[in-house]
């Protein structure tokens, strides 16, 4: 017998810890689409900004926190413009703010410290919810809960106040986490 394949190659799987532990399907395609555009980018981390523009592109209630479709595409401009190439001077240097302890155990193979407690961050914010799973919310609230994160810092190229925007995640959440809150 003769067994017949698809012809597509199999999938490594994301190198991520939080598949199914924390945070829901969508999230876990944030997370895969943040690993696949660090790796396409050349980064060595996935950083903060990489989890902020695959949470952009990918989650709807996300993108209706922001204030209007101006500021929205100001975010995913320069997104864009630093995946090609103005982040190269973020290239080979890993992410952490030192605005919250970093986590230094080997908890996820190529991602930046930042990233890491972000993610943490996010899944806290949906527990004290009384949710298993992290959302988009969830996670956008974490992303600027870090004012030395580096997906702060695009926001705030981009001419978005990272805590108002926290804030607007947080309100539209019922709570969720806020600055400070870790």
């Amino acid at each position: 017998m003769h067994i017949r394949t698809s012809g597509i190659p199999e999938q490594t799987p994301p190198n991520h810890p939080w598949a199914g532990a924390g945070l829901s399907s969508a999230m876990t395609v944030v997370v895969t689409g943040a690993r696949r555009r660090a790796v396409r980018d050349g980064d060595r981390h996935v950083d903060t900004a990489h989890l902020l523009h695959s949470l952009v592109e990918a989650d709807p209630a996300v993108r209706e926190v922001f204030d209007g479709g101006p500021q929205l595409a100001r975010v995913l401009g320069y997104l864009v413009q630093r995946s090609i190439g103005y982040g190269l001077r973020w290239q080979g240097a890993q992410a952490d703010s030192g605005g919250f302890p970093a986590v230094r155990a080997p908890a996820g193979e190529g991602w930046s410290p930042a990233a890491v407690a972000a993610l943490d961050r996010a899944g806290r914010g949906a527990l004290l919810r009384g949710e298993l799973h992290a959302d988009g919310l969830d996670l956008l609230a974490a992303l600027v809960a870090d004012p030395r994160s580096r997906a702060v810092e695009v926001l705030e190229r981009a001419g978005v106040e990272a805590e108002w925007l926290g804030a607007r995640a947080a309100d539209r959440e019922g709570g969720g986490i806020r600055r400070g809150d870790h």
